[in-house]
Parts: C-alpha cells; structure tokens; sequence
C-alpha cells in the first residue's frame, strides 16, 4: 500500500503547468496591482508608438501628395508621331496603330489626334484668306481629355452625337485669339463652339488648337484618317519598357519611322523623392521603437526589485524558475500590447487630423500599423527578458530577506 501510493505522492509534486489564459491572468493581476505605474508605462509606450505611427503615416501622406502632384506633369504619359522616311519625307502612322498600341499590357489609356491639313479656322467668313492667326485643326478622339488630364474652362466636350456633326472644342489660346465666338468658319462651313479647354500642362500643341471630332472631320473636311499624335498612359514602373516597344508596335514594318517622347524627366525626382522618404520613415520608427523598449525595460526592472517578497513567497510555495520567468515576460509582452495598440490608433488619428488639415491623401501604411505592434512586442519582449530572468534567479530566502 506504501509502496504503491508512491507515484501518486511524486506526480502531486510536480509544478503545474500554466496555460494561456492563466498567463493572461497572471500578468493582468500583476499589472492591476500597481494600477498607475502600468498606465504611465503604456503611456510611455503609446506616445513612442504614437510618434512613429504619426511621422510616417505624415510623412506617407506628404509623399502620396507630392505623388499626385507629379503625376499631374506626366510621369507616365508618352506621346508617339510620325518622323521621316529614310528619303527625308514625312512619314504617317499605320490606321492600325491606336489599336495595337493599346493592346500593349501595362498601357492604361491610349487616345489620338490627327491634323486636319489645308482647312484654316476664322473667326468669321469676312477674314482674308491669309489671316489665320496660326490656329491648327485637330480631329480628336472622345477619350482624349481624360487621357491627357485636360479640364474645361466652359462648355461641354464632344460626345458620340456632337463628334460627328459640326462642333468643335478651342483650346485655351486659339479661344482668346478668336474671342468670344459661338461659332468658327472652316472650309466654307459653320462650326459650333461647344466648350473651351483650360490650359493642357502635359500637351501644350492642344492650347492653339481647335478640336473637331474624328467622324465629322472625315465628313465635311475631307480628313485622312491618320493620326499625328498618339497619347499613351501605362503603368508608371513600366513606362521604360513600354517606351522601348512603342515604336516597333505603332509601325512594325518601319519602327524607325516613328518618334516616341522620352519618359517625363519628372520621374527621377520623384523615385529621389521617394527612396528619401523611406529611409527616413525607416530610421524614424526604429528610434521610437527603441524608445519604447528602454521604457519597457525601465518598468519590469523597477517592478522586479519592489515585487521581490512576491517572487519569494511564490518561489516558496513551489513556484518553479521557469514559471516566474514566464509571468514577468507575459507582464511585459501585455504592458507592451496595451502601449502598442494605444499608439497605434493615436498615431492613426494624429495622421487623418493632419492631413485633412492640409488636403492631403490620408495614408497609413498598412506595414507601420502592424509592425508597430508587432515590433512593440517583440521589443517588449526582449526588455522583459532580463527582469524576468533576474526575479527567476532569486531564491526563495533571499527573495524573503531582502523584502
């Protein structure tokens, strides 16, 4: 009988095992127990968090800014025309072309204009032949505003009933050179004004020129069909690439025939601009993480030293050294977690406060917010490390005697 009650005397002496939720229950209640000292501490924590979450979630809105402010210089529009014949001529654009250039994959948007030749544009039918204030007429396509970023001054732009009877559009300087006219005289007709563009920053040959839809220009002027200018937008990392097989796609059989726009130089100071910021972002958010492991570290090291008798009396009741590490780590790894969610929604505000205050995009990378609390625990990790192992280390009756 002795001898068989043995084992079951042995395994009661073992320690028990803690599970999650007793953990979260152990470093709860240490924390509860010194109420204002665990607030200040996530405080502390939050506010690190806090700055590093707001100065790059600014600084990220700054950049997606000044990202918007370069792409409306064309970052990532080209432009394809006709060049010369190896005999010195002047070389045409396949009909073909428009189509094949917006089958290419990164391509987003492709749109065209085509010259209307021997047709001058006057402001009434009493102007000497001679006088044509160097006005150009253009055949356009509908999606040409958009493609290029114009924006109308007044009126409308053609649609698909006004494209194909006689309409046209002005650009900025042929409409101040003609005046306020509700009509223009071309090739022996009358032509509607039916709206006036603003100035085209990334097409400028559109301000001296009037607009005429692609159908009614064939129509009534006798227009070839060709374009002259090809409008491209594609993907902005792709926009080397898609410069390289432009010309051989608009003209395959005679690509040096065509002359593709060399990439906005606009481009190179934005990557600048780019790979500027992310450094900074970068030594930013480690000089407020460290700042919150130091405060971390600062509140279990305290919290070991005034806890001792605590550690004492467990370590006595059979506490094991391994369970008293645990649950100063899991105090840590909470006390961190509470700081880091804290911070990370006040940083998240400061952002969208500050932004909207600005007009500016409000962008928080998805990256600060997790890694904010991801590093947060680590780092709270890491700092409860020592403590925790500092209080395991205690013996029981050292623990006892010093408190």
């Amino acid at each position: 009988m002795v001898e068989s009650s043995r084992p079951s005397s042995a395994s009661s002496l073992r320690p028990a095992r803690l599970s999650a939720a007793d953990l979260f229950r152990l470093g709860g209640s240490g924390l509860r127990a010194r109420p204002l000292r665990a607030v200040l501490s996530a405080l502390g924590i939050a506010i690190g968090i806090a700055a590093m979450v707001a100065v790059v979630g600014i600084s990220a809105s700054s950049r997606a800014n000044l990202d918007r402010a370069l792409a409306q210089l064309g970052t990532n529009l080209l432009t394809v025309s006709p060049g010369n014949t190896m005999f010195g001529e002047d070389a045409t654009l396949p009909d073909e072309a428009l189509s094949m250039i917006k089958r290419i994959g990164p391509v987003t948007a492709a749109t065209a204009v085509g010259k209307v030749l021997n047709n001058p544009v006057y402001r009434t039918d009493r102007i000497p032949p001679g006088e044509t204030g160097g006005l150009s007429l253009l055949a356009a396509r509908l999606d040409l505003l958009p493609t290029v970023g114009g924006t109308l001054a007044e009126g409308t732009w053609l649609n698909a009933a006004t494209a194909k009877f006689p309409a046209v559009v002005l650009g900025a300087t042929a409409a101040r050179r003609l005046g306020d006219v509700p009509a223009v005289y071309i090739g022996g007709r009358w032509y509607r004004v039916v709206g006036v563009l603003k100035p085209v920053l990334l097409a400028g040959e559109l301000d001296n020129a009037v607009l005429i839809g692609w159908d009614a220009a064939k129509s009534y002027l006798s227009f070839d069909g060709h374009a002259t200018t090809v409008y491209t937008r594609s993907v902005e990392s792709q926009v080397e690439a898609v410069r390289a097989v432009l010309a051989a796609t608009a003209n395959p059989q005679n690509p040096d025939e065509v002359q593709v726009s060399n990439p906005s130089d606009a481009l190179k100071p934005k990557r600048a601009a780019n790979q500027t910021f992310n450094a900074l972002l970068l030594g930013l958010g480690a000089v407020a993480l460290l700042v919150g492991g130091i405060g971390v570290a600062n509140t279990m090291v305290i919290s070991v030293l005034e806890r001792r008798a605590e550690i004492g009396l467990r370590r006595s009741l059979g506490a094991t050294r391994g369970q008293i590490r645990t649950q100063f780590v899991a105090e840590s790894l909470l006390l961190s977690l509470l700081g880091g969610l804290g911070g990370v929604l006040g940083g998240t505000v400061v952002t969208a406060a500050y932004a909207t205050s600005q007009d500016w995009p409000i962008a928080v990378p998805l990256w600060v917010t997790a890694g904010g609390i991801g590093a947060t625990l680590l780092i709270g990790a890491i700092a409860g490390l020592y403590p925790a192992i500092r209080a395991a280390r205690l013996s029981p009756t050292e623990a006892l005697a010093a408190a």
